[in-house]
């Protein structure tokens, strides 16, 4: 991966997300991929457990979705592994209020760990941008950018966002922000733009496949065709996924945010839960698929040399989440840390 050359903290970020796997080819050598961590199961490994399983694997770049304790103790002493960590959507509203709050937060969330875990990322919330609080997203990451910068600690601040921010999406070209989104989420990329830090965003083709199977072609959704499906203009598209991330391309454009980038915080296929939609076999499609195309480097067609840096959602089925497809999209079981399916 080449690192555009625009600032100090951007390339460190390049450097954090050069990811490596073994494992008979979970993933082989020098790939974009990370791994979320989620914790919403109560039959899940220790977090002792997890990092071993990490390790086997080389994987090298994790997403937890909080500051907790337990995980981050656990990480002590595992520098090699990149960890980003949110702030929790109920703490938002009350470290809106004031840049003392926030350096509070940070003095008890994070800087116990500075020494011994490799934090590479904050985000400030998970999806409530449009929403009822996507107003204190802007805020809090002001003043968690300014916490940082005081104690030249190079951790990126952002936020992980969903497409509900799109009021179009398709063509791609046609790519726009909602009203809603325009208000809350404009503010935050052009503040991430200064800095020229990625904006994370959760991209699943699963979910517009499952609301509309007649529409929309399989192979198209899961990444396992190479013919071209959309033609927009002069560029091709041969999946749904770099469709959906050139529409957000395009509408951050026409904001006038432009060359900022994008990492994939969340996307993954359900192994069950809807019938024959959420199968291993076709979980294992899309997921491989999409670790394929992120290795191959070579970007979306509207940002063909950028290539993509990608998370996997998730480590586990967490059966303390919503009955359904919510409850499996996981690569392993949480009982017997076996794999559900096998990439590759």
């Amino acid at each position: 991966m080449d690192c555009p050359k625009k600032s100090f903290l951007f390339m460190i970020l390049c450097m954090a997300l050069l990811f490596n796997y073994n494992n008979g080819g979970i993933v082989d050598a020098a790939t974009n991929i990370g791994l979320n961590y989620g914790l919403l199961g109560d039959n899940l490994p220790s977090p002792s457990e997890v990092i071993n399983l990490y390790k086997s694997l080389s994987i090298t770049n994790i997403r937890i979705f909080d500051t907790n304790t337990d995980v981050l103790n656990a990480f002590r002493g595992n520098r090699n592994i990149g960890v980003i960590v949110g702030v929790k959507n109920q703490d938002l509203a009350a470290l809106a209020v004031s840049e003392d709050s926030v350096n509070t937060w940070f003095v008890t969330n994070i800087e116990p760990y500075l020494a011994d875990v490799n934090i590479t990322f904050i985000t400030v919330g998970n999806e409530v941008i449009p929403g009822e609080i996507g107003s204190h997203v802007l805020p809090v990451m002001q003043s968690l950018t300014n916490v940082v910068k005081s104690r030249s600690l190079p951790i990126l601040i952002s936020t992980t966002v969903a497409m509900t921010n799109l009021g179009k999406s398709y063509p791609p070209s046609a790519g726009d922000f909602t009203p809603q989104a325009r208000e809350q989420l404009i503010p935050v990329l052009k503040f991430l733009s200064q800095t020229y830090t990625p904006i994370l965003v959760n991209i699943y083709p699963y979910f517009a496949y499952a609301s509309d199977r007649i529409n929309i072609r399989i192979d198209y959704a899961t990444l396992n065709t190479e013919e071209v499906v959309v033609q927009d203009g002069p560029l091709s598209y041969s999946n749904m996924f770099d469709v959906i991330f050139d529409a957000f391309v395009w509408a951050m454009e026409k904001e006038g945010v432009k060359d900022l980038p994008m990492v994939v915080a969340e996307t993954g296929w359900p192994s069950a839960g809807n019938g024959n939609l959420t199968t291993p076999e076709i979980a294992a499609i899309y997921n491989t698929n999409f670790v394929k195309h992120v290795d191959s480097g070579k970007g979306t067609p509207k940002r063909p040399k950028s290539g993509i840096n990608g998370f996997l959602f998730a480590t586990f089925n967490e059966n303390q989440k919503p009955a359904g497809t919510e409850q499996n999209f996981g690569l392993y079981n949480p009982t017997d840390m076996k794999p559900i399916y096998k990439l590759f």
